[in-house]
């Protein structure tokens, strides 16, 4: 990572007396993190009083200023990674708008912490959805979904691509609760809504596309963690990707985090790690130049706006961000899906494509005209953010803002190893 992009980004922590709790220092020179109410991490030293809290949600944290302190409204805050009592823990929360350079919060206990939480649970049929409020989020499919009636409606052409598939997610949902993803649309029924999966897949000799679900899925283990708070939801599964629904060839973990909303935004942070069980297994996009790694595939959206940006390539560090924005399920007020991809993927940044006519845009992986050996004991971790704004597209600094506290020191790392090592 860039070092000189991160210099100023530090927090500090300094005990204080037990009433006012610990106090976080936070130096964010250029105001990124505030203006994108971004997501961040902190170490701290908990109380068991603390941590007690913290465990029942009902921490959070009160920014210190000149004014009177209790004019000014204060954050949620969650355990990131739970420790334990009297040893450092990982708080997580995010950053209000504020000036920009030092700004110091004080850790709080309180009975409840006011605003909406975040919540996950699994559902009877084994899904798994995030709501805030009483209103879905996301549902991330995790156990295998059959096509049923839908053979029935496709053309006998497209019977091959109706496969029965697990692990996407499908819907993503707008502010309004209306869906903005597509999932067994008609014309390419092996789509579905936001995953991860590329065209040709390569072992033994063999190809297979994880993409149109032919030879080769990603099956659950039954493996699967979610976490709810008042700050995030979170879902760690692990998955194994079969050839012929037989042969075991990777494992996958797979971590979907959302973050509450603010009154116009919301962070969803993806990461994934896949790894060859045994013999190597090649990954690339359809003829090594085209379509293939984090899949979207919209909903009908109507005044469509794509536009991509990524750095030049004399660039360092280069940065690079694409936005899908428009009106969704008859909404007046527009919609837009910003995608991150961040610089520690390989090859980074991906190729952008986008096929506007099925409301598709995609970051590629691996780059164009390689294939991408995944190996025994060396995972690939690829890392991206969604970013959900209500209104129009973002402009080109707002963009900017969020991808510099997403490659922050203080920005919270997806993968935190909750199911154990390959």
């Amino acid at each position: 990572m860039n070092r000189t992009l991160l210099t100023g980004l530090v927090l500090i922590l300094l005990n204080t007396t037990a009433v006012h709790g610990a106090v976080a220092v936070v130096d964010d020179p250029e105001g990124s993190l505030g203006i994108t109410h971004a997501p961040v991490t902190a170490m701290v030293k908990l109380t068991p009083r603390e941590h007690r809290a913290a465990l029942e949600g009902r921490l959070q944290l009160r920014e210190l200023r000149a004014t009177s302190a209790s004019a000014i409204p204060a954050v949620p805050a969650q355990l990131f990674q739970p420790g334990q009592p009297d040893t450092p823990a990982q708080l997580c929360w995010l950053m209000p708008p504020g000036r920009k350079g030092q700004r110091r919060f004080e850790l709080q206990t309180v009975r409840r912490v006011t605003g909406v939480e975040v919540v996950s649970a699994p559902n009877v049929s084994g899904q798994f959805e995030i709501s805030e409020a009483g209103q879905p989020v996301l549902r991330y499919n995790y156990a295998t979904i059959e096509p049923g009636e839908l053979l029935d409606k496709v053309t006998p052409a497209n019977r091959i691509y109706t496969r029965a598939r697990s692990d996407y997610i499908h819907p993503l949902f707008g502010f309004d609760g209306e869906p903005l993803t597509l999932d067994w649309p008609l014309d390419h029924p092996h789509h579905r809504g936001i995953y991860w999966a590329w065209p040709e897949v390569d072992w033994r000799g063999q190809r297979g596309d994880l993409h149109a679900l032919q030879f080769v899925f990603a099956r659950p283990t039954g493996n699967c963690v979610a976490t709810s708070g008042p700050v995030f939801a979170q879902i760690v599964a692990e998955n194994v990707w079969k050839w012929e629904d037989s042969d075991f060839i990777v494992h996958e973990r797979a971590v979907i985090r959302a973050y509450r909303a603010t009154s116009d935004a919301r962070v969803i942070d993806l990461e994934f790690q896949f790894t060859a069980l045994n013999e190597p297994v090649l990954l690339a996009r359809r003829d090594t130049d085209k379509y293939g790694g984090l899949n979207i595939r919209l909903a009908k959206v109507l005044e469509q706006e794509i536009a991509f940006h990524t750095d030049p390539a004399n660039t360092s560090p280069r940065r690079s961000w694409a936005e899908l924005n428009g009106r969704f399920g008859g909404q007046g007020q527009t919609t837009g899906l910003v995608v991150f991809q961040h610089n520690s993927n390989p090859d980074s940044p991906g190729d952008w494509v986008k096929f506007p006519e099925i409301n598709w845009f995609q970051p590629t992986f691996p780059a164009s005209g390689t294939r991408y050996e995944l190996k025994k004991g060396e995972p690939l971790v690829l890392r991206f953010r969604l970013w959900l704004r209500r209104g129009p597209a973002a402009d080109a600094s707002l963009c900017a803002a969020q991808w510099r506290a997403y490659h922050s020191e203080l920005a919270p790392s997806a993968l935190n190893n909750q199911l154990g090592s390959d």
